[in-house]
């Protein structure tokens, strides 16, 4: 018989957590991903186009897979196709940049952004699929503890990735170190998605019979959103939490032109990163069940850290903006992740996990909207600027949600 809140569920969950972890920290997005993006395109537009198709190819796909999901008594086999094609997309950034490299700069940037796009693109069937898990295989209380495990987890592989890739930097010469640890890290990933492609998933019993056609689907979506006034707050809120991308790819490269960046510096960010994660997990998220408030919190941490940035000149300026990065982060997806789960109706979970995850993945276009501020008007404080003043505004709306109404 399936028993929800498994301690074996949970240990493959976070070993998910963790491989996954591994492997994506080496295309992060506020290091490693821009200084390879600039290392073959002097452009900053191409550097936040990129850095926006590492997770906006999720965007729209994730309504088709709620139109069908929502009739899945069990959604675990289609999960498991999505991690055996997100598998292949990013070898294939590692087996591009290996045969291609700089003897063909356009077409290697081409097969970066086709591993890029492809990735997320498939991300977007398995978020739908994911969250749908998280709320079947646990409990409310115990679902904020196993996904502070897995943050924990990630921030843990993430120093270790961040150790390897620093090493990998400093000894190799670009773009080879690049096409290196994509390779490498692609059979880390494969680890982990057969680890949480072995969990029990029970039968989902209260479904919705799909509608006839998808444009349909999207007709009743729209009127459920505009019946839904917390759904709507909601979504407008976690859209301005990714205000953040409008500057977070530019940050490393400010940073590189201020002062001289090493292989083990790249390296060092990313552990502090994950450190910063750590910390917040274990002393704040861990113990938080209070979703509004953590994304309250989560904005905060990110304000302080592009006031900061505003004024960084050095190595340790820089390291403590890395080190909020980590807290906020894992409190942004912490929170967004359980504040869909608690207002959605079991039966309309799909369907209300794909309109906030699809209006609010707008914001991951945002920093190709910073590229383009960047190169016309020449200034990373304008761009810090509005990023503080999007965050700003996002956290007055985050003090409007009332966890009493979810």
């Amino acid at each position: 018989m399936f028993k929800q809140d498994n301690p074996k569920t949970n240990q493959k969950n976070i070993a998910h957590a963790f491989f996954l972890s591994l492997a994506i920290t080496i295309a992060e997005p506020s290091t490693i991903l821009p200084l390879m993006i600039h290392h073959f395109s002097e452009s900053v537009i191409i550097v936040g186009f990129f850095t926006a198709l590492l997770r906006g190819g999720s965007f729209l796909v994730q309504f088709y897979a709620a139109f069908h999901a929502q009739e899945y008594k069990r959604v675990l086999p289609y999960l498991r196709k999505v991690f055996f094609f997100r598998f292949l997309s990013w070898f294939m950034i590692g087996a591009s940049i290996f045969i291609l490299g700089d003897q063909n700069k356009t077409l290697t940037l081409i097969f970066i952004g086709l591993g890029l796009f492809f990735f997320s693109f498939s991300a977007g069937f398995g978020a739908i699929y994911f969250k749908e898990l998280q709320a079947k295989l646990f409990t409310k209380k115990y679902r904020g503890y196993t996904m502070a495990n897995r943050n924990i987890a990630s921030a843990i592989a993430s120093i270790i990735s961040g150790g390897a890739a620093g090493y990998l930097l400093a000894n190799f010469e670009p773009p080879l170190n690049y096409a290196y640890l994509f390779l490498f890290s692609s059979f880390l990933m494969a680890i982990g998605f057969i680890s949480f492609a072995t969990v029990e998933e029970p039968l989902k019993e209260n479904i919705s019979i799909k509608e006839k056609n998808f444009k349909e689907f999207i007709k009743n979506a729209i009127k459920l959103l505009k019946a839904e006034p917390i759904l709507k707050r909601q979504i407008v809120t976690i859209f301005l939490s990714y205000g953040y991308l409008i500057a977070l790819p530019f940050i490393i490269l400010n940073a590189n032109s201020t002062f001289t960046l090493t292989g083990w510096s790249i390296g060092g960010f990313i552990t502090i990163q994950m450190i910063g994660s750590i910390l917040g997990s274990l002393f704040l998220w861990r113990r938080m069940h209070e979703y509004n408030f953590m994304l309250s919190l989560s904005f905060i941490f990110l304000i302080l850290a592009f006031i900061i940035a505003l004024f960084a000149k050095d190595f340790y300026s820089y390291s403590l903006i890395f080190l909020l990065f980590g807290v906020a982060f894992d409190g942004l997806k912490t929170s967004s992740m359980n504040l869909i789960i608690e207002i959605a109706p079991e039966d309309k979970r799909p369907v209300y996990t794909a309109l906030q995850s699809n209006l609010t993945s707008l914001g991951m276009f945002f920093p190709i909207l910073g590229g383009v501020i960047l190169t016309y008007f020449h200034s990373y404080e304008l761009i810090y600027g509005l990023s503080i003043a999007l965050l700003s505004l996002g956290f007055y709306y985050s003090r409007k949600l009332n966890i009493k109404t979810l």
